[in-house]
């Protein structure tokens, strides 16, 4: 895969990340902004759920983040295993806190979601159960890849703990389905939703200026960790 090759060299990616880095992140976050603003103020209330049906918009893009971040890591992390490359196991390090981020906020507004709408704030149903332990699985990430590195491992065994994380994702993915739940089942597919138009449209720009804001950041950390390297390298070297 000569294309995956050569984006694996450190010089080469920061050519194009630097640039792209504030794109990504100042672009999503004024699409973010905005959706969250047409969110409050110009969409309807739900005639079931009325004003609190607008937490959808933060709460929708926070959980695809979530399970999105942990593909990204495992992918990574895959490619790690199997090509060798450095950048990819930074990648994982890098989508880590920000996929973790992501899941404590989808669980954050989850809870307050619930409250009026279920009349209770948590509740051990498949879906919600199985988001709280994909947060505390992305906890146990980066625990391990921080101790895998500061006992200078290769980051065989962070990645092989990405790769194995990611079987929550069907789970969580089919948890309404499997199990009884008060979670409300998929609203959104690839041709349809059940949600009506006069409401969804706001979503697509927090969706989409979340996705971005998450590829920026992680940009930012990839940026960040290359830096750190290299400093340490050249303080190797003036110490030898």
């Amino acid at each position: 895969m000569p294309a995956l090759h050569a984006f694996a060299n450190p010089a080469r990616f920061l050519k194009i990340a630097k640039p792209l880095t504030p794109v990504l992140f100042w672009l999503g976050a004024a699409l973010a902004l905005f959706g969250a603003f047409a969110g409050l103020r110009l969409t309807p209330p739900d005639y079931l759920q009325k004003e609190t049906v607008r937490i959808l918009y933060i709460h929708a893009p926070s959980a695809w983040l979530g399970m999105g971040g942990w593909t990204g890591l495992a992918a990574a992390s895959l490619m790690y295993l199997v090509w060798k490359h450095p950048l990819a196991n930074l990648a994982a390090r890098a989508i880590a806190p920000a996929g973790a981020v992501f899941t404590a906020l989808c669980l954050i507004t989850g809870s307050i979601w619930g409250r009026p709408t279920w009349g209770t704030w948590w509740e051990w149903d498949g879906r919600l159960t199985s988001m709280l332990l994909l947060f505390f699985v992305y906890i146990a990430y980066i625990a391990l890849a921080r101790a895998d590195a500061e006992r200078g491992g290769d980051g065989r065994v962070p990645a092989l703990f990405g790769v194995a994380g990611s079987v929550l994702l069907p789970i969580i993915r089919y948890s309404v389905v499997w199990w009884n739940t008060l979670h409300q089942g998929q609203s959104i597919g690839l041709t349809s939703s059940s949600i009506d138009k006069s409401m969804i449209w706001p979503l697509f720009f927090t969706l989409g200026g979340f996705t971005l804001m998450f590829g920026g950041i992680v940009l930012m950390r990839m940026r960040a960790m290359l830096a750190a390297q290299k400093v340490e390298a050249r303080m190797r070297r003036m110490a030898a």
